[in-house]
């Protein structure tokens, strides 16, 4: 939870900035930032991803994962969360439709993606804020442009940030206690992979982005893989 309080502060900070410096600030500085933040992520991510002892595990749950994303087209699905929640509340005219298309916009950009729900889960099993707490830094700088185009509506997108990512990172760190360190570390691991793709789309380094919302299933299937792989095992 304290780590979504940072990414909170951080974009009430970065919404304030972009609110005092109105078309002052260079579109190069952001960018620059921005590839410098995902140097950082994938930084993290490796990290992550190295901290699991079943490399195998790590393997066939990202494919795994990936059959069932695609399956279920859960990328999809997540920009389909953000585009009702835009046809409902931005289409209301109005003086406060800037307002709330700030709102609208930088409450989908900050909340519906796998960073923010790998963030939480690190945070929640292995009080790690490193993801959270980068998440935080690349919301705020984002929050800055947001802000400066759209208005203050940005800066009151931190009420559901703190609702949904304070939420599952409670809930994960309610289950934490009965799971196994092998399964955390495991599933730490595999979403570490995911982290590298999200760096990997930050850096433009594939001409298509690769679908990480669909990978999101990996994160689980340690919990199937490993009593599995346990039982077979015991077999021989």
């Amino acid at each position: 939870m304290p780590a979504t309080v940072i990414n909170a502060v951080l974009v009430l900070l970065g919404s304030v900035i972009g609110l005092l410096f109105r078309g002052r600030i260079p579109e190069r500085f952001t960018q620059l930032i921005t590839c410098a933040l995902s140097l950082c992520v994938l930084v993290i991510g490796v990290d992550a991803a190295l901290s699991g002892s079943d490399t195998l595990c790590v393997i066939v749950c990202l494919v795994v994962g990936a059959v069932l994303g695609e399956a279920l087209d859960i990328e999809r699905r997540l920009d389909g969360v953000g585009d009702f929640l835009k046809a409902k509340l931005a289409s209301r005219g109005g003086e406060n439709s800037r307002f709330t298309e700030g709102f609208v916009n930088a409450s989908v950009l900050f909340c519906v993606g796998a960073m923010a729900i790998n963030g939480a889960l690190e945070a929640g099993l292995n009080h790690n804020w490193s993801i959270l707490v980068s998440k935080g830094v690349i919301d705020g700088v984002t929050s800055i442009s947001f802000a400066a185009a759209m208005g203050v509506g940005v800066a009151f997108s931190i009420i559901p940030l703190v609702i949904y990512q304070g939420g599952l990172t409670l809930l994960a760190a309610a289950i934490g206690p009965y799971l196994s360190p092998e399964l955390v570390a495991q599933m730490s691991a595999v979403g570490g992979c995911v982290i590298i793709g999200i760096a990997v789309n930050m850096m433009g380094i594939r001409q298509e982005r690769i679908r990480v919302g669909n990978l999101l299933p990996a994160i689980f299937l340690p919990a199937l893989y490993l009593p599995l792989s346990h039982a077979l095992a015991g077999l021989f």
